[in-house]
């Protein structure tokens, strides 16, 4: 029983939240249906929070804002820039959008195969070749995998500066 009310403690509670919050961050680093970052960033927010800011402060929690901001700024950039090095067309970027969520319903294999799918539809039915509608998704899948790996690292960045705070 003992064990019960310390786990029901508010200030457990929030933490537990927190961690909650954290963890599903961290898979939305790669499920793109889940803002990622943010939620990482509001978690580690809300743990600071919960200790009154004593290991975590103004300084600590912009210096996560601006990663967190960086990390979607680049997301976003990787994705387009992806797609548009190889010459895509509006609706191959559109279609790697749609292939990248339609492809959450598919596990693994969709969230790899969706962007380049959905950009290789989206060029081919914007008139391009075969050849080139192929080369539109190989570049989108690359900018989805960047753009993935690079938000994973800023999230892990962000939970060991958040740590570093809380020893130093």
């Amino acid at each position: 029983m003992e064990e019960l009310r310390t786990l029901l403690d508010p200030h457990n509670l929030w933490y537990l939240l927190s961690a909650a919050l954290v963890i599903a961050g961290i898979v939305g680093t790669v499920l793109p249906a889940l803002p990622g970052v943010p939620l990482v960033f509001a978690g580690l927010l809300l743990a600071a929070w919960a200790a009154d800011f004593r290991h975590v402060g103004t300084f600590t929690l912009t210096v996560l804002g601006v990663l967190t901001v960086f990390a979607l700024v680049v997301d976003f950039i990787a994705g387009v820039l992806g797609a548009k090095r190889v010459g895509a067309s509006r609706y191959a970027v559109i279609g790697a959008a749609v292939g990248t969520v339609v492809g959450i319903f598919f596990g693994l294999p969709g969230l790899l195969l969706g962007p380049f799918a959905g950009a290789l539809v989206g060029e081919l039915a914007a008139g391009g070749t075969l050849h080139k509608a192929t080369e539109v998704g190989v570049g989108a899948w690359i900018g989805f995998v960047v753009g993935t790996v690079v938000k994973l690292g800023v999230c892990f960045a962000m939970l060991g500066i958040f740590a570093f705070a809380h020893v130093v």
